[in-house]
């Protein structure tokens, strides 16, 4: 995928979070396992909440930012990842969040790799926000996945 303004940007990352999402959803449909189901079910509300949260910024960014124009930014085709993967029914918890690490990584790479190419401090700072709540965000679902394991 190649991406010319930051509002595309915005706009593809925000959608990633909706495929997986979905692909969370499809995985919990399969799993076996009550644990598994309940850490899917989990990824999906984060996945939501992610998307929702990403749909607000874009409404409430100046569109001097949004308008950003930028060469060279390309990206796999997050959606047909996200469609193409899949786990055994009798998948185990480390390999969900192994698997929505390297996911969620991927899309906080994106973030970083536009910030380093961004034409002003002002742009390049404020993705760079979005990479350390995103970040922070993954830190949180961690120990909460991690607390799971005593329930």
């Amino acid at each position: 995928m190649r991406i010319q303004q930051l509002s595309e940007l915005l706009d593809y990352v925000a959608n990633c979070h909706l495929d997986m999402e979905k692909l969370y959803k499809r995985l919990d449909r399969n799993a076996d396992s009550s644990r598994v189901k309940m850490m899917l079910t989990y990824f999906q509300q984060h996945e939501r909440h992610i998307y929702e949260t990403l749909e607000s910024y874009i409404e409430d960014a100046p569109s001097r930012i949004l308008n950003t124009w930028y060469k060279d930014i390309t990206f796999e085709d997050f959606s047909k990842r996200c469609l193409e993967t899949s786990l055994a029914a009798n998948m185990q918890e480390d390999q969900v969040l192994e698997l929505h690490l390297d996911l969620e990584n991927r899309l906080i790479a994106l973030l970083e790799k536009t910030a380093m190419s961004s034409p002003t401090d002002e742009i390049k700072s404020a993705l760079m926000d979005l990479v350390r709540v995103a970040q922070t965000q993954q830190k949180r679902l961690v120990h909460s996945t991690i607390r799971m394991d005593d329930i």
